[in-house]
């Protein structure tokens, strides 16, 4: 198993230069995870333990109605233009904006085979034909940790999607990390629509939803955007769950240096609650890693503690079956003979055991001769039945105690070892290096 983990270490050394530290937490974090011989997927499942890889980066959905400036947010993340931008319902699907090694287009059960822990969506009719992924090489702001979902634009009113665009999003909704609500100050800010998905989010994801007026700039003087703003808290707030204080819905827009504005523009809260949520989503990662490796060391220990027992068990039903299986062996035997030395001629006896030994067990039994033949015969016959009867109840009786525990073959337990020994030595050595470069970031090596 050791040459396997440094063969493993060795690996992909030119790749992991170009890389950040946060993205190679990350990285090595679900390889650790994902080695097909040593990784804790194939660990766990050998122990009956199933264990879910980390993903390497975090999810961001945005919603909003149309033209509310989803597409042009991204196009300004990441500082390319992946996404088409416009007052017409641009986005009818759902986009995965991605980093990768080259610019690229996917389309439909692409998309699902890039995303497999998003493949159950193909469950919901007519999703797949309007999945597609925008792979981008952009390395702007943290691109490289973050998968942009851009969802359809809402609208209310007779608008028909080619699927159940409320199910899509509220199930999407449960696998990312992130979901920022965008609200258009000109446009269809109080759609009922995105209204209503917002509040069944809100029930379980409260903590994952950022609001946000967007296209502020456009909003007019500040006593309109104050105007606006009002509004859309108070339809938010008359909702169940929605209704809270200190509700906090910042003004963004997408910086242009040739348009002057005195509104205020703070887009970048918005990178740094991706940031903040990366750098959560990296510690809860390596705290994952270090309860799963506690999980996996604990059911060794409890695999090896139950084969212990399950031995110790078999041992003492082993002796216990076998004193009665020879009590059940002997005693006829032993009533047989009595019966020879009462009955049978001292002649016989002689030629059977030779003069000394018939002179030994005549000696030996002659406690119980004296017994024996004071019992009449129907007596005697009474004896030996029970002492047959008795007799077989032992040998059946050690046959059921007997009866052995599973127990682990040598090789298999040989095994288990290992993997206890790999986990609490190499996967948690590699946690707590991982731990000190992601601390190294923000502390200084004489207070690490």
């Amino acid at each position: 198993m050791s040459g396997k983990v440094k063969q493993r270490s060795a690996a992909n050394t030119a790749e992991a230069a170009t890389v950040t530290v946060n993205e190679k937490i990350l990285k090595e974090c679900h390889d650790l995870y994902t080695d097909p011989d040593n990784g804790l997927v194939a660990i766990g499942t050998s122990l009956g333990l199933k264990l879910l890889p980390p993903r390497k980066k975090i999810n961001v959905m945005l919603m909003g109605n149309h033209s509310a400036g989803k597409s042009s947010f991204v196009n300004w993340y990441i500082e390319e233009h992946v996404q088409r931008t416009g007052v017409a319902i641009e986005t009818q699907g759902f986009t995965f904006i991605t980093s990768g090694r080259k610019r690229e287009s996917l389309m439909g059960n692409a998309t699902l085979h890039l995303y497999p822990h998003f493949k159950a969506l193909q469950e919901i009719d007519g999703v797949v034909d309007y999945l597609n992924t925008e792979i981008s090489t952009s390395k702007q702001k943290k691109f490289s940790l973050v998968t942009f979902i851009d969802t359809p634009g809402l609208v209310d009113g007779d608008m028909k999607y080619p699927f159940d665009v409320n199910h899509s999003m509220l199930w999407l909704g449960d696998l990312c990390d992130l979901i920022f609500v965008f609200f258009d100050p000109i446009g269809q800010a109080l759609c009922k629509r995105t209204l209503n998905i917002v509040e069944q989010l809100n029930e379980t994801h409260s903590d994952r939803i950022r609001f946000y007026l967007s296209k502020a700039d456009e909003a007019g003087h500040e006593s309109d955007r104050q105007r606006v703003m009002m509004q859309i808290v108070q339809e938010l707030c008359k909702r169940p769950g929605l209704n809270k204080t200190g509700f906090d819905m910042p003004t963004i827009y997408i910086p242009n240096p040739n348009k002057a504005t005195r509104c205020v523009n703070q887009i970048d809260e918005v990178c740094k609650d991706i940031e903040k949520t990366i750098n959560q989503t990296i510690q809860n990662t390596l705290n994952q890693l270090e309860r799963d490796c506690e999980k996996i060391s604990s059911l060794v220990d409890n695999a090896i503690e139950a084969d212990n027992r399950a031995r110790a068990y078999n041992f003492h039903a082993k002796m216990k079956g076998l004193a009665l299986s020879t009590f059940g062996f002997f005693l006829p035997v032993a009533l047989v003979m009595q019966v020879l030395v009462s009955t049978a001629p001292r002649e016989l006896l002689n030629n059977l055991a030779g003069e000394e030994l018939a002179d030994a067990i005549s000696s030996f039994l002659a406690p119980t001769t004296a017994i024996w033949e004071s019992i009449d015969d129907d007596n005697q016959m009474v004896i030996l039945a029970v002492v047959l009867v008795l007799s077989g109840f032992c040998l059946i009786i050690s046959r059921i105690i007997n009866q052995a525990k599973p127990t682990l073959q040598r090789r298999s337990k040989k095994l288990l070892n290992e993997k206890r020994e790999y986990v609490n030595g190499h996967v948690k050595a590699q946690k707590q290096k991982l731990y000190s470069e992601y601390l190294q970031q923000s502390v200084s090596d004489h207070d690490l």
